[in-house]
């Protein structure tokens, strides 16, 4: 007896996320469609309906085409029946955004890190989200948790173990939100979720073998192999920003020297600035903006500044090439900004790789710019909110 109800109880499970699955991937449907689509007889997706909308995950409208007879009530997805945080944690910014369940962004806030200011990020890091729970909708299940997509090595837990440019080593970030906020809590490597926000949402909508390389302050890649994101047996895969590209090259603060991210990131346009002679009266350092509004001048050593880190981002990305043979490259992060300036050195070396290779590969610019890991990490969040949910049937 035992056996027959849980058999019973693990079937219904499944069923009841095939038809909120189902309702969820169309616009609208009605309950004679959902029946055709998951081969569920017609008194048992009558049933699931009735507790879904008790539960407010779906919701009726008015009545839809009639293909002969009766115009069918159609089902909606309630995206409204909770709200995602999802958290892109730069070096030198945080972005934070609320989305519904469907992944829309409903608002934002973006707050610039200022390292000379000796703030504490985990600090700003509280500001962002208190604002955004500030402005966060009523619904009925609230916020369903919060995602923040980190630039450094997460392990299968949410620890992150080491975030070279952040300092952090061995940071328990997820379990220091729970016990704030109590709120659910993903943290994921931000490249990651950028992959997965570009698939979801993006440029990669229609591409299994996806590689998304996120430039701002360093380099981050996220691997979708085969439709699916890959992260290694330890959770561990797409640290290749810390390839090595140069012999006897500078030292990383990671502890390895020559790194890709050295050479092709925002901290290489700031070097490099300095070697050729481009500086900012207001700053010591000078920004990817400013230089963006220089190349928009035709100032011609920020082009050819632009053309050099071009270069030698699609060294990296013949590397990348040969190794996985993608589909699609996706550029994203800050770094996308500068694309009209980044593009053609980029395909110079790109169409150096091993010509086989080249067959069907498409390089694109991010579509989400720089929502991609805020938008990401807010979609594994509904998505575990969904999963979490199943498992109370």
């Amino acid at each position: 007896m035992t056996i027959k109800t849980w058999n019973q109880h693990t079937v219904k499970k499944h069923n009841k996320s095939l038809v909120l699955k189902t309702i969820k991937e169309h616009f609208q449907i009605s309950r004679a469609s959902i029946a055709e689509y998951t081969g569920l007889n017609k008194g048992t997706v009558s049933s699931l309906v009735n507790e879904l909308i008790k539960e407010d995950l779906i919701y009726e409208s008015g009545p839809g085409e009639s293909s002969g007879g009766r115009r069918p009530v159609m089902l909606h997805f309630n995206k409204l029946a909770g709200y995602a945080i999802g958290i892109d944690l730069g070096v030198n910014y945080i972005l934070g955004i609320v989305t519904d369940l469907n992944g829309n962004i409903c608002h934002e806030k973006f707050v610039k890190y200022d390292h000379s200011a000796n703030k504490d990020m985990k600090e700003q890091l509280f500001y962002i989200i208190e604002k955004l729970i500030n402005l966060t909708p009523k619904s009925t299940y609230g916020i369903i948790g919060i995602g923040i997509g980190v630039p450094g090595t997460v392990d299968s837990n949410g620890k992150i173990l080491l975030a070279p440019n952040l300092k952090w080593r061995n940071v328990f970030l997820k379990e220091l939100l729970q016990e704030k906020y109590n709120i659910p809590v993903i943290i994921e490597n931000e490249a990651n979720a950028g992959a997965y926000g570009e698939k979801r949402f993006g440029i990669g909508r229609d591409k299994n073998h996806i590689i998304y390389v996120s430039i701002g302050i360093g380099i981050g890649v996220g691997l979708l192999l085969n439709g699916r994101l890959y992260k290694g047996k330890n959770g561990f895969a797409g640290e290749l920003g810390h390839m090595a590209i140069e012999t006897n090259g500078k030292k990383c603060r990671c502890g390895s020297s020559g790194c890709w991210e050295l050479y092709a990131s925002e901290q290489a346009l700031d070097n490099y600035a300095k070697d050729f002679n481009i500086t900012d009266s207001s700053d010591e350092h000078i920004s990817l903006e400013k230089l963006i509004e220089l190349s928009n001048t035709g100032h011609s050593k920020s082009i050819m500044l632009f053309d050099k880190v071009g270069n030698k981002i699609g060294i990296g990305l013949n590397n990348i090439v040969n190794i996985f043979n993608p589909e699609q490259i996706i550029i994203g992060g800050r770094i996308s900004a500068a694309k009209p300036w980044l593009e053609d050195a980029i395909t110079r070396q790109i169409t150096q790789t091993l010509w086989y290779q080249q067959k069907d590969l498409q390089v694109d610019f991010s579509k989400l710019e720089t929502y991609s890991a805020a938008v990401g990490v807010a979609a594994f969040t509904t998505e575990a909110f969904i999963q979490d949910y199943l498992k109370t049937i």
